[in-house]
């Protein structure tokens, strides 16, 4: 069993906070601002991309009714990567916070999986003089992206921290990321063959046996990871109240080991439970009570999602890593960064470090 060091700053999306979630923005901040992992959501498209995206809707996050007006109810499965270009993932994070907007978020772009590995190992999106990604064709005419050197890149080398996102849409998905992670050098059968990333005196998961973990709410993607995966991978089994077959129905301790057993059985050595508390003000799986029940079990905890400093006081100590949307105060937490005051200066820095 893989046991991962505490005190691990997850960045939640990247940031929800700073900047557009889950896009080039995003990621590149998480990696200069000093987190341990870049966390992502995984969904399909119709040709075969693997791509960072959350909701099953494109209507939040992107300008989908502008451009495709007669889609916005289609599945994410529909559309062909290079229609998901088309698309502007940044402009309505402006909308929604113009108190944080930045002109360089509009026209920001949905990414691959490949984008964020690239960006874990120091590079950007190369893009033309229009500011348009650039990819080249392959026979069949697979779009292969394109990355540079990122000149703003401070060394900083995170994991990856991938869920299989509503995986019930995209049958096979856990065999597609094999062979992505494969394709990459970011996952190999026996860990000693892993590709290693030499950067000294910087945050260093990428070039650990640890650079990978795996995330998931469905009980039946959870078995296919550790089905597909070695179990060197660490595997978390993330925790929702609700009313779905992957929810814990109720709030009974009954329910909540029933969910922890079914984890440990089936390979996970991690358990995400929401925690409670503004702006999200989620189903509170991480009580005392629950605490409790979690000790019983060769279980690490990893909350979801930190946005406050009350929370961290709240949580904090009883997690052993935080899916957080402000990496900057949780490194401060774990003592990684010095100055809670300064903590917002960091972040804003980071962003015009960034060019954005």
């Amino acid at each position: 069993m893989n046991v991962l060091p505490a005190d691990l700053v997850i960045a939640h999306r990247g940031t929800t906070f700073w900047a557009p979630e889950e896009t080039e923005a995003a990621m590149r901040w998480a990696r200069n601002i000093g987190a341990d992992y870049l966390e992502l959501d995984l969904q399909r498209t119709r040709d075969g991309y693997l791509i960072a995206l959350h909701d099953e809707s494109l209507v939040r996050t992107t300008n989908i009714e502008d451009v495709f007006p007669d889609r916005i109810n289609e599945p994410i499965s529909s559309f062909l990567y290079e229609e998901l270009l088309l698309l502007d993932a940044g402009t309505w994070f402006n909308k929604a916070c113009p108190d944080r907007a930045r002109d360089r978020y509009t026209g920001l772009e949905i990414l691959l999986l490949e984008d964020v590995i690239n960006i874990a190992e120091g590079k950007k999106i190369k893009r033309g003089p229009d500011g348009k990604r650039l990819m080249r064709e392959q026979a069949g005419s697979r779009k292969i992206p394109l990355y540079e050197d990122d000149p703003a890149d401070n060394g900083n080398r995170p994991g990856i921290y991938a869920e299989t996102k509503i995986p019930q849409l995209f049958p096979g998905i856990e065999d597609d990321l094999v062979r992505e992670l494969t394709r990459m050098g970011w996952y190999h059968e026996n860990p000693e063959m892993l590709k290693l990333i030499e950067v000294p005196g910087k945050v260093k998961v990428a070039n650990t046996i640890s650079r990978l973990v795996l995330q998931t709410f469905s009980r039946d993607s959870l078995q296919k990871l550790n089905q597909v995966f070695s179990g060197y991978v660490p595997k978390c089994f993330l925790l929702w109240r609700g009313d779905t077959g992957d929810d814990i129905p109720d709030d009974s301790s009954v329910s909540y080991e029933t969910w922890l057993k079914f984890g440990v059985k089936h390979g996970a050595t991690i358990v995400g439970p929401s925690i409670g508390g503004g702006p999200n003000n989620y189903p509170d799986l991480l009580t005392l009570r629950h605490i409790d029940i979690i000790r019983k079990y060769p279980l690490q905890i990893h909350g979801y999602s930190f946005d406050t400093w009350e929370q961290m006081r709240q949580y904090g100590n009883d997690c052993h890593g935080m899916f957080t949307n402000r990496a900057e105060e949780t490194l401060v937490w774990y003592g990684k960064a010095k100055d809670e005051q300064q903590s917002g200066q960091r972040a804003v820095k980071a962003l015009a470090d960034l060019g954005y």
